[in-house]
């Protein structure tokens, strides 16, 4: 059985050379100490990189070993380390006689530095024949003047004793006398962390001993004193009662690790309010007093977990967590926002939504456009999910929001516009302060889409006559007088559209066609303060269609009203007529960029009909009432979406099982003093065994399902893997089968991959007897999200001696094994965003990947399904199952990756007259791979039913 080397360091240099051993040993014996310095870390960097070089041994020993440069003596020591000590047989080498006679003399050297390098390198020794002789010289140097000298020295005693207790069986007696009189803390820290390891009673002794000056003493040996609290409590909890007070004491020290070291310990050991309250306070403080950001993330995952499990504690404290929006760290942001609005409640509502609407002001005035617009959009949708759980403080918040519909950014405008629009349904006695705010703010407002969304509201929710006349107003206000275009204009345009279709193309130099586009005059100046009219003038008939269709709803509303002036409501009828047929005359003239689209222009049209007849009650329902009650049909929806998810997180965790049936109730207050306590978990611990995977339990049926044959059955060496995908590498675990009568020597796994994966060290050589199983496993680095390909082959020799040609098999050395495809599904989980982040996406992301629609399904709502569960995505489009009576459908589907990548898919499919599904899958992502690969596996799994 193969037995893996020793290793103490590794370093990895893809650009390293190999050298020929008789170059590098001219290298050693020359006279030049930069030279050999030099020679020393190529024949290092060689042999970490898997070359043999045992023959240079000796020319180490001849030209390097009696040198004095100390860099040189450095990297002798780092040789040593990586060198082959024993022989093939598993004897010493004779040189190490060489090799232990200079140490010795090192142990005694004169100088701190030599002494300090020949103790660390024996820290890292496990060779018992050459740290035996050495014992009474790493005794000596335990008294030696320098500190740098007794600190290693206790590290090789350390070493020693744990390797080979044989060799200094009074190593923890010595310690212990070594720490009661040394007075450096590295020192001191080292003797301590052998104790706890080699003899836990002596450390305990010595911990009670000092515990009362506990918090004098130096910051390292304060981090060990508190793991030693945490084991000991670990394994006899009724300890808790001897620590507590010096953890408490503790917890003031000036070092950030040890007072968050405290925190941890004190959760650990006590559930206690007034102990969690203590260790929340100390991670509040590093929270707003630390300056590595990298920090305050690890704080807050700690906060976010006591918030499960002590939710009360952390609620009285959520003012002291807010603070950490003081970070300028989007992430930090993020997270402190997500754990105050887990943690916000009737007592705290107030104080919280007046702090985020004074971060909300700070923010607007910030000099860093980009992080304030995300910070902005982060703060409004606090706010709305405060709003939404506490709705008596809307009143508070909405003047506030109204504020910001002025603001230059398209997202966070549109973000509080929609906020807005929810508010003034939601909570009728806020609509007439709000309508008379957007009608104030109306003029001010720079972004098309707040425009299209305040004139729908301003035209739903103006009950007064007053407020209708102030609304019509506006818009005709911000559409300025008419026409929109003066006759001068138009006529220029005409003449220049005779011109360009009397032209023919122009022929370049090359005898090559040149498209020509007529840009025309520019109606807009460049320093024209945004408005309806000039968004006309840039050829958005968007804003126009809804600028008609509000002032016709503002016209049909006030003509509802009791006791209004006919000649009142024919007057804004006929302005409203005027302004619709200024948009289409515009939109028909040429002038603008675009032209008028025909939706609009059909739009615009049905508003000129409605106007010629604005008392009509049953087109007044329509417009008016239906419109409304369609918008709230959609806010109901939009909570129900909402609500289901978490009702459904609470029922998994309700219906999750903590304690079977037959399983043992321990009660710790009948627990005698002697019984070993296992079930108290340290957090590191847990930790420890989430990142290795020992906690996740695996069936013997679901490991089967992950393996992969590479080999057919008649194959001189059958080979099969099981492939685990953990979030950042992959593991193969391969099966090797000699299934031949011989034994083969120079076994060799060779692998290679497509894509971004990465082998992460190089193959190594096997022999095998006749019918044996070896088992190789192999670790792949994943660098992206994005289908890969490992693929390989065995190359083996047959026969007694590896060197012996002649008894090579006529199946040959080498056996190609089967592609392992690796699954995109593994890398992606579904996630949520809002539709407004969606689009911004969906606009900035270049990568597109086109797939059609090829399946035997017939049904939209089915074969969306199909798709989503398929893709592992998300459907951020509410469907409802009465929507399969629908021919067509479009929603739009979310993931993210495990690296951070943003998967976006848009479904637009429809019925065909034949009964089949027709249409189209776009798949947009910021990396070529995702999209790629996501396009593959639709295209694959789209035909099948599952």
């Amino acid at each position: 059985m193969a037995m893996e080397k020793q290793c103490t360091y590794l370093i990895y240099d893809e650009n390293v050379v190999r050298t020929e051993p008789s170059e590098l040993a001219a290298g050693l014996e020359s006279n030049d100490v930069k030279l050999k310095v030099s020679t020393m870390k190529k024949i290092i960097l060689l042999m970490l990189n898997g070359e043999q070089l045992q023959t240079l041994l000796m020319k180490v020993i001849q030209f390097v070993v009696p040198n004095e440069d100390k860099q040189l003596k450095k990297l002798l020591y780092l040789y040593l380390e990586a060198v082959e000590k024993r022989s093939a047989d598993g004897h010493l080498l004779p040189e190490m006689i060489l090799i232990c006679n200079m140490i010795r003399n090192d142990l005694n050297h004169p100088n701190e530095f030599v002494r300090g390098s020949a103790l660390r390198f024996l820290s890292k020794m496990r060779e018992k024949d050459i740290l035996e002789p050495l014992v009474s010289s790493l005794r000596a140097n335990l008294e030696h003047r320098h500190s740098y000298v007794r600190r290693n020295a206790v590290l090789a005693i350390y070493n020693t004793y744990k390797c080979f207790e044989d060799l200094m069986p009074d190593a923890p007696e010595l310690i212990a006398e070594f720490i009661d009189g040394e007075s450096d803390v590295s020192a001191k820290r080292n003797a301590f962390v052998m104790l706890c390891n080699c003899d836990q009673d002596r450390a305990v002794q010595y911990q009670l001993s000092v515990i009362d000056s506990i918090t004098s003493m130096g910051d390292i040996i304060q981090l060990n004193m508190l793991e030693l609290i945490r084991k000991v409590c670990r394994q006899d909890p009724f300890q808790k009662s001897k620590y507590v007070r010096a953890v408490f004491n503790l917890q003031s020290s000036a070092s950030n690790s040890v007072a968050f070291e405290c925190a941890n310990t004190l959760v650990s050991l006590s559930s206690a309010a007034t102990a969690v309250k203590t260790a929340v306070q100390a991670y509040c403080t590093l929270l707003g007093t630390h300056s590595d950001n990298n920090v305050k993330l690890i704080v807050l995952d700690r906060l976010s977990d006591l918030q499960h499990k002590h939710p009360e504690v952390l609620k009285t404290l959520i003012m002291d967590i807010i603070r950490g929006l003081g970070s300028p760290n989007i992430d930090i942001r993020k997270k402190v926002l997500a754990l105050v609005m887990d943690l916000v409640n009737p007592n705290t509502i107030d104080e919280v939504v007046a702090v985020l609407k004074k971060e909300l002001t700070k923010s607007h005035a910030s000099t860093d456009a980009d992080k304030s617009t995300d910070y902005r959009q982060m703060l409004i949708q606090a706010i709305h999910t405060c709003v939404i759980k506490f709705p008596e403080i809307a009143g508070t918040v909405v003047h506030v929001l109204v504020d910001f519909l002025d603001d230059a950014n398209a997202t966070s405008a549109s973000d509080v516009v929609l906020f807005v629009r929810e508010v003034i349904e939601t909570y009728p006695r806020l609509r007439e302060m709000v309508v008379q705010k957007l009608v104030t703010y109306f003029p001010s407002i720079k972004v098309a889409k707040v425009f299209r969304v305040t004139m729908w509201i301003l035209s739903q929710y103006s009950e007064t006559q007053a407020e209708i006349e102030a609304a019509l107003e506006a818009i005709k206000s911000s559409m300025g007088s008419l026409p929109l275009v003066d006759e001068a204009t138009l006529q220029a345009a005409a003449n220049t559209a005779v011109v360009t279709e009397k032209s023919g193309p122009s022929v370049l130099a090359d005898g090559t066609y040149a498209s020509q586009a007529n840009t025309g005059m520019s109606l807009v100046a460049k320093d024209a303060a945004p408005s309806v009219r000039t968004f006309l003038l840039g050829g958005d008939f968007f804003v126009g269609a809804v600028a008609g269709s509000a002032q016709t709803k503002l016209v049909m509303r006030l003509a509802s009203l009791p006791g209004v002036a006919p000649e009142l409501v024919n007057r804004h009828a006929a302005q409203a007529m005027a302004s619709v047929c200024g948009i289409v005359k515009l939109g028909k003239s040429g002038v603008t960029p675009n032209r008028l689209d025909d939706d609009s222009q059909e739009r615009l049209w049905l508003c000129l009909m409605m106007l010629n007849d604005p008392g009509n009650a049953a087109m007044a329902e329509i417009w008016n009432e239906k419109c409304r009650s369609a918008y709230s049909a959609l806010l109901v929806e939009k909570q129900k979406g909402m609500t289901q998810p978490e009702e459904a997180k609470e029922e998994e965790k309700a219906r999750k099982i903590k304690a079977h049936v037959d399983d043992v109730i321990t009660f710790r207050q009948l627990r005698g003093k002697g019984v070993v306590v296992t079930e108290i978990e340290d957090e590191d611990a847990m930790d420890l065994s989430r990142a290795t995977g020992a906690g996740e339990e695996e069936d013997f049926g679901s490991r089967l399902k992950r393996v992969t044959q590479l080999t057919g059955l008649s194959d001189p060496i059958y080979a099969e893997a099981v492939v685990t995908v953990h979030e950042y590498d992959i593991v193969l675990d391969v099966l090797l089968i000699n299934q031949l009568n011989e034994p083969i020597h120079n076994v060799c796994l060779e692998l290679a991959t497509v894509g971004d994966l990465k082998l992460c060290e190089r193959p190594q050589n096997y022999a095998m007897q006749p019918h044996a199983s070896l088992n190789v496993r192999a670790n792949i680095k994943v660098s992206s999200t994005e289908t890969g390909i490992i693929y390989g082959n065995i190359v083996y020799d047959v026969g007694p001696a590896p060197n012996n040609a002649a008894n090579i098999g006529d199946g040959g050395s080498m056996v190609i094994l089967s592609d392992i495809h690796i699954d995109i599904m593994d890398y992606i989980t579904p996630a949520d965003c809002t539709l407004l982040q969606y689009r911004s996406m969906w606009a900035e992301f270049e990568w597109e990947n086109k797939v059609a629609v090829n399946t035997t399904i017939t049904d939209p709502v089915k074969y969306l399904r199909h798709v989503v569960a398929c893709t592992n995505m998300k459907c951020l489009t509410h469907i409802d199952d009465e929507t399969s009576e629908c021919g067509f459908l479009a929603a739009n589907l979310y993931a993210k990756s495990i690296f951070g990548e943003d998967a976006l898919v848009n479904v637009s499919i429809e019925k065909q007259r034949d009964g089949v599904l027709g249409g189209n899958l776009r798949i947009r992502s910021k990396t070529q791979g995702i999209a790629l690969s996501l396009g593959d596996k639709i295209t694959l799994k789209q035909k099948v039913q599952e």
